[in-house]
């Protein structure tokens, strides 16, 4: 006695690889749909108790009893046209500062950080300066650093040394910014497990390919966000070389306040910052979550 074969429904076209196409459970349409539900009421909440929020201080500055005069002093439109071209000449200069010294904080930092990790007693002149440095510039106030570079060297009167507010300024924030980076560079190379470098020297690495070609890699890798925290705040930062007399966007706001008495210019000024600076802002937080991803996934030693 035989048993038929029994066939596939014809009606039904089969997926590739000849098995039945996958049909989603009642249950699984169910719970999509709530989590479908769910984020639509999420969006509309935060939209509504966003618009509430901002309408309650809309309300709040406007009833103020100096708002007439608040609204003429910083919210002229007027001094807004005129400052805009002038401001954003003086933001090229903001953005050169940015470019110029970031890549020279990026080098100097990462010099330091390996002098203060490099072993042995026969570096331990070039770990004390390290750390010397760092202490120093990390404790003094950026503004103090600025004023005694951008004042204190043209007073040397010292030969072939320039006296540009433009470069004093970038220098004082070139070794103020360095201190900063340079640690977050240390802490990066020193996250690094000893077993690393061990490995890579069983392999006939010397000490120093071992740290350019297996723990440097991994250190900055590791420390991608907070280097690029650090910055958005020297992009920030590079508004107080107008100390120095350098035209730049803070500067060229303060020249039309200074003649006006108006104090909308500051405002044009600090919205191109704040423009300038999200962009950056919303990459770090996108390096981080990746980062974080990546090291939940055990994709980032």
């Amino acid at each position: 006695m035989t048993l038929a074969k029994e066939e596939p429904d014809r009606g039904e076209p089969l997926a590739p690889g000849g098995q039945d196409p996958y049909v989603p459970s009642e249950r699984r349409l169910a719970r999509e749909r709530y989590k479908r539900a769910r984020s639509r009421r999420a969006v509309a909440v935060a939209a509504l108790s966003s618009l509430v929020t901002a309408a309650a201080l809309v309300l709040v500055v406007v009833n103020a009893p100096g708002w007439s005069r608040t609204r003429e002093t910083f919210f002229d439109a007027g001094y807004a046209r005129e400052a805009l071209p002038l401001v954003l000449d003086g933001l090229w200069l903001n953005v050169r500062l940015l470019l110029v010294c970031g890549a020279a904080v990026l080098v100097l930092g990462m010099l330091i950080a390996v002098a203060r990790t490099l072993p042995g007693p026969v570096f331990f002149p070039l770990r004390a300066l390290a750390a010397a440095y760092t202490d120093f510039f990390r404790g003094l106030p950026l503004i103090i650093n600025l004023m005694i570079v951008v004042l204190g060297v043209p007073a040397l009167r010292l030969q072939g040394v320039s006296v540009d507010p433009v470069l004093l300024g970038g220098t004082a924030l070139t070794l103020t910014y360095s201190a900063y980076v340079a640690e977050v560079f240390r802490a990066g190379i020193e996250s690094v497990h000893p077993s690393q470098r061990a490995a890579a020297r069983s392999l006939g690495l010397t000490n120093r390919q071992a740290l350019r070609h297996v723990v440097l890699p991994q250190a900055v890798r590791r420390q991608v966000p907070p280097l690029l925290n650090d910055l958005v705040s020297l992009q920030k930062d590079t508004g107080l070389v107008s100390i120095g007399g350098a035209v730049d966007a803070v500067r060229a706001a303060d020249i039309i306040v200074g003649r006006s008495l108006n104090y909308t210019p500051y405002l044009v000024a600090g919205l191109l910052f704040i423009a300038l600076t999200i962009p950056m802002t919303r990459l770090t937080d996108w390096v981080t979550a990746r980062t974080d991803r990546r090291r939940a996934q055990g994709g980032l030693l």
